[in-house]
């Protein structure tokens, strides 16, 4: 049903960025629109997660303990074991990238190592390959990349619009259309970041067989990125396991990720479930 969702959601992405290029330009701004989309999703696939890893300074983790559990659920996940980074950073935290799991990578945060215990750690390295192995990063890579050509796309129709002359009652006809697309690519955009999270802390709880690790991992994951929000890109929210920015009454609204003490409560009821 998850797989299903997305895939609807992402053709609606598609649909709204294929709509806005023939909306401006008619069936030759489409086909350009569709090829400017397949050099995107081209360019995100090979090249999203050298930039995500020089972006945070991640740089090659070694330690045998986490090596170890790492190896552990890779081989439980039946996946590639994936490459660890450490991203020098007090708020604990996680994210994986790759565009598969034998190109994968999963980044913790010096915090995260220095305030979780061994069974929450766990826990959130098993969210981390859940989302390796259901390809959930790629698809949020190709989400978060339509989702930005339809913001550009509507940015330059509407300086086309006002700055090129072209103000004739056809064109103004359109103006809902570009206010409306980027909001509506931002909301398909989210849905599926949520849908794959939900996912990832289920799969998660399935893997280890103790899914209030977790859920004990995202409570004090919360408290400290609620405490001490972090600077940087907020595009790359949807990567990391908790929103580790600033989170004010717009990004509530547009969240890329479900409500903390929600999914909580999904692994505390999964826990129930499988001791039953």
């Amino acid at each position: 049903m998850a797989f299903i969702r997305t895939t609807l959601l992402l053709s609606l992405l598609t649909g709204i960025f294929l709509g806005g290029g023939f909306l401006i330009a008619g069936v030759n701004g489409a086909m350009i629109a569709l090829v400017f989309a397949v050099f995107m999703n081209f360019f995100s696939y090979w090249y999203s997660d050298k930039i995500v890893l020089k972006m945070y300074k991640a740089t090659p983790l070694k330690n045998a303990e986490l090596e170890e559990t790492v190896r552990k659920l890779a081989k439980e996940a039946k996946i590639a074991n994936p490459k660890l980074y450490l991203m020098k950073s007090g708020v604990p935290n996680a994210f994986a990238t790759g565009r598969n799991d034998k190109h994968a990578a999963v980044v913790v945060s010096s915090g995260l190592l220095n305030n979780l215990d061994k069974e929450e750690i766990e826990g959130v390295l098993a969210h981390e390959l859940s989302h390796i192995k259901n390809h959930d990063i790629l698809i949020s890579s190709m989400a978060a990349t339509m989702g930005g050509a339809i913001s550009f796309l509507a940015n330059m129709a509407w300086w086309n619009m006002f700055l090129g002359g072209d103000q004739d009652n056809n064109s103004l006809m359109f103006l809902p259309m570009l206010i409306l697309a980027p909001i509506s690519a931002t909301i398909v955009q989210l849905s599926i970041s949520r849908t794959r999270e939900y996912g990832a802390d289920y799969s998660a709880g399935v893997l280890t067989k103790n899914p209030k690790g977790l859920a004990n991992a995202l409570r004090k994951l919360e408290n400290f990125a609620s405490a001490n929000p972090v600077k940087g890109n907020a595009a790359t929210a949807h990567l990391f396991i908790i929103n580790p920015f600033k989170a004010d009454a717009m990004s509530k609204l547009f969240s890329t990720h479900p409500s903390t003490k929600e999914r909580i409560q999904k692994l505390e009821e999964l826990e129930k479930k499988l001791h039953r």
